[in-house]
């Protein structure tokens, strides 16, 4: 029995057809994207987060938390927290307050008392307040600080 060169492929000419579609598919869509931009007569959001970030407009990220704090009764304080973790120089502690509406001054003080613990212990301090459905505070610690080599090479050390 003679094999015909269609079947040495091993009958995989669909997949090659369905790739070939796929392919010419997202070139279309690629190529459309431009075309919106000029028919709305306004730029696609990406383009504009890039000229924030050009001028140096866009907000710092936030690292993900590397470990997290929420103040409990009979919990460890914060600053006791605090020197439970390993010491980094890229370390921050973002402090999270959300409150309801009217409890603005009390989730400053709540947050502010966190933030003076923190950096009584030598850790650098972010504070984020928000308005929210219920009022929650904690506290995140993430390795989002850019400082030089050498700082995190001795720290490590």
């Amino acid at each position: 029995m003679t094999r015909s060169p269609s079947s040495a492929r091993g009958g995989h000419g669909w997949q090659l057809i369905l790739a070939d579609l796929a392919l010419i598919l997202f070139l279309l869509t690629l190529s459309a994207l431009p075309a919106a931009e000029a028919k709305n007569g306004r730029r696609l959001a990406h383009w504009e987060a890039r000229e924030k970030e050009a001028l140096g407009a866009l907000e710092p990220d936030i690292a993900p938390a590397q470990a997290l704090f929420r103040p409990v009764p009979g919990g460890p304080s914060l600053g006791a927290w605090l020197a439970a973790q390993t010491p980094d120089p890229r370390a921050t502690l973002t402090i999270f307050s959300t409150h309801r509406e009217g409890a603005e001054a009390a989730a400053w003080a709540q947050a502010e008392a966190l933030a003076a613990e923190a950096r009584a212990s030598g850790t650098r301090v972010r504070t984020i307040i928000t308005i929210g459905a219920e009022a929650d505070l904690y506290a995140s610690l993430a390795y989002d600080a850019v400082v030089a080599d050498n700082a995190v090479r001795r720290s490590t050390s």
